[in-house]
């Protein structure tokens, strides 16, 4: 099956948002900055986990503003996508709202999970993680109304770190179970 160009651009940004993801976690948890040093007690991790994520949920809280603001200063959205069809420009609103909302859950459960399984040592992909959501989100939001091409680096590189956290917090997890 042959790409069209549209599943070419979005493959290739795809691409390039993993690569990014991949070669910045692995040399943050290899090398971590001395600016990220984890905390020894799980608690404090845990509550500089949910510090970082307070990014994660800034990026929610602004795209309900956006969707709001809309809604309010214009008079066919006003009372909402359940009382109306919807402007196309709500729409676009809408469908990065409800984007960044399923890419918040699953990256700030991605977070804890990761600050609660694996090695202290290895904390500081969970700042780098944070930051590249908030990019992420920006790009894909910015780039949304541009098609599929244009907003797949955005929406790659707010989902890949936390497929690569998820992943790897497994991992960390089986082996130490089967391999102590």
């Amino acid at each position: 099956m042959a790409l069209d160009d549209k599943q070419r651009g979005v493959l290739r940004n795809m691409l390039i948002a993993l690569a990014i993801t991949i070669a910045l976690l692995t040399a943050v948890i290899i090398w971590p900055p001395v600016i990220f040093t984890p905390l020894t007690p799980l608690i404090d991790r845990f509550a500089l986990t949910l510090g970082w994520d307070s990014l994660v949920l800034l990026c929610l809280v602004l795209s309900i503003g956006n969707l709001a603001r809309h809604r309010f200063f214009t008079p066919a959205d006003i009372d909402g996508g359940g009382l109306t069809s919807a402007t196309e420009r709500a729409r676009v609103y809408q469908a990065i709202l409800q984007n960044t909302l399923e890419q918040t859950v699953i990256a700030v459960i991605a977070h804890l999970v990761w600050t609660a399984v694996t090695d202290p040592g290895w904390y500081a992909a969970v700042p780098v993680a944070a930051l590249m959501f908030v990019i992420g989100r920006i790009l894909f939001a910015v780039g949304y109304a541009g098609g599929a091409s244009a907003r797949a680096f955005g929406f790659a590189l707010t989902f890949y770190p936390t497929v690569f956290l998820t992943i790897v917090a497994i991992g960390s997890v089986v082996c130490r179970r089967f391999f102590g």
